[in-house]
């Protein structure tokens, strides 16, 4: 990690914690219905950060894009703190970090280093065969070992097979579209949202029935349109006729190196679903948030895990995947300034009809209150693409009524619109899900020139809306 993003951190919760200090022991979260839509600037601005810098100024972003991400974060917090009171603003911090940034960071963490420690030994040849099975096996694997696992197993193998063509771009993008997001649909390991509805009493099979047809036909659908783009690219351009020199040497087969990571993997998957099925009911109270038992279980095991990790694989397995800590650093910089500037954002979503966003509520229901499930699937989608599609399912999961019983039966189309939605959009943007970003981050330390934030909106736009226009019309 770069040691000087540690100072803009440290000083962030030093200045409030000086400021909060006598009343740590009242520190609580404001209810959203006190909250203007101005408080949502911030938010905007890492946003316009994301977007821009990195096309009007990529060298100043490169090296302080930590420090942007903390302003925005300051811009928020310290007026939120004049206008509430410090003990507000010390509340809202520590819940963004404890209860939702650290859970999250630490998981991240640990699937992108046990992942990045499995090397598939050998080359591939990029055909767009090759290319399409290996996306086919990312996305069923999404569901089992989730988005970020499958993703960072996979991520490395598919730009070494293709480190000799021209075009390239089209193949991570669709690998961002499958693996990394539509293919985590089917079960709560795979994507956040569905974890977070195994939390509320969501049954653990229940994705899995009722997002199976549309999963199949998203995926479905993304791979036959991959496979034809690709086979243009490979037959039309001269990637075939004209091949250039391939910077990977073949060998005489194939290996992996690095398998215990396999078994690291699977205490990963263990320690996610135990602490969604061990509830011991205790919880401790620090700094005014309350975390559960079973959490500080799992994050503690999942930093040991990360360790063995790093302990116990050769050195020439992450040698053989360029193993480093770029990727990760730039998640764990900007999604900490995400975390805490949508703080009111989602405060005032939780609001409902007494928030600032009410008209979202009037979108998804009726005059009567009955659902308009399309509209479900809308909301929760788009919202996602922008905003962290975990909170956001959860606050169209309490929109709908919050009782996992009742959305289960007589509300199971609203259930499986609000958890597609969340799950499939989020692959809208770069920002949707947090493994689009280590992906790109990824692609482009091999050379890869990826497109822009709103380049790629362009390429969501372009494929991915249409898709969802007709996925909506058929299932929601």
């Amino acid at each position: 990690m770069n040691r000087r993003a540690v100072p803009s951190s440290m000083v962030l919760v030093a200045v409030l914690t000086l400021m909060s200090w006598p009343q740590l022991a009242c520190a609580a979260t404001l209810n959203g219905a006190s909250l203007s839509a101005l408080w949502g600037l911030p938010f905007a601005g890492v946003l316009l950060s994301i977007a821009v810098f990195p096309l009007v100024a990529p060298a100043v972003w490169h090296h302080h894009f930590g420090k942007i991400a903390a302003a925005w974060a300051l811009a928020f917090l310290v007026p939120f703190a004049f206008a509430f009171g410090a003990s507000a603003a010390f509340g809202t911090l520590m819940h963004a970090l404890l209860e939702e940034y650290v859970p999250f960071i630490v998981l991240l963490t640990a699937l992108y280093t046990v992942a990045g420690g499995i090397c598939v030994r050998g080359n591939l040849h990029g055909t767009p065969r090759l290319n399409t099975a290996i996306l086919a096996l990312g996305t069923l694997l999404a569901s089992v070992m989730g988005t970020t696992g499958a993703a960072m197993l996979l991520i490395r193998p598919l730009l070494r097979a293709n480190d000799n063509r021209r075009h390239v771009v089209h193949v991570v993008v669709f690998f961002i579209f499958l693996v990394a997001n539509a293919g985590g649909s089917l079960s709560p390991l795979g994507d956040p949202p569905l974890f977070l509805g195994f939390l509320q009493g969501v049954d653990f099979f229940w994705t899995t029935t009722h997002l199976a047809l549309p999963m199949l036909f998203v995926c479905g659908v993304l791979l036959v349109a991959f496979y034809c783009l690709d086979w243009y690219f490979f037959h039309r351009r001269e990637e075939e006729r004209s091949p250039f020199l391939d910077p990977t040497p073949d060998s005489p087969r194939l290996g992996i190196d690095g398998k215990i990571n396999f078994l690291l993997l699977g205490a990963v998957i263990g320690l996610v679903l135990m602490s969604g099925l061990w509830k011991p009911g205790v919880s401790f109270d620090v700094l005014g948030t309350h975390v559960a038992l079973q959490n500080v279980v799992r994050d503690v095991a999942l930093i040991g895990v990360t360790l063995l990790s790093l302990a116990w694989t050769p050195r020439a397995a992450r040698a053989g995947n360029d193993f480093n800590w770029a990727p990760i650093e730039e998640v764990a910089k900007l999604f900490a300034g995400i975390f805490v500037t949508i703080a009111p954002v989602i405060m005032m979503l939780r609001a409902g009809e007494a928030g600032a966003f009410a008209g979202v509520v009037h979108l998804v229901n009726d005059a009567a209150g009955q659902p308009h499930n399309a509209m479900y699937f809308w909301a929760t989608g788009l919202l996602s693409s922008f905003l962290d599609n975990a909170p956001t399912y959860l606050v169209f999961f309490n929109l709908a009524g919050g009782d996992a019983a009742s959305l289960m039966t007589a509300g199971a189309t609203t259930l499986a619109a609000i958890s597609a939605g969340a799950v499939f959009m989020g692959a809208n943007s770069y920002i949707g899900n947090a493994p689009n970003f280590m992906v790109k981050a990824i692609a482009e330390s091999r050379g890869v020139r990826m497109p822009g934030f709103f380049a790629y909106l362009g390429w969501s736009g372009a494929v991915l809306l249409p898709l969802f226009l007709v996925t909506g019309w058929l299932f929601f």
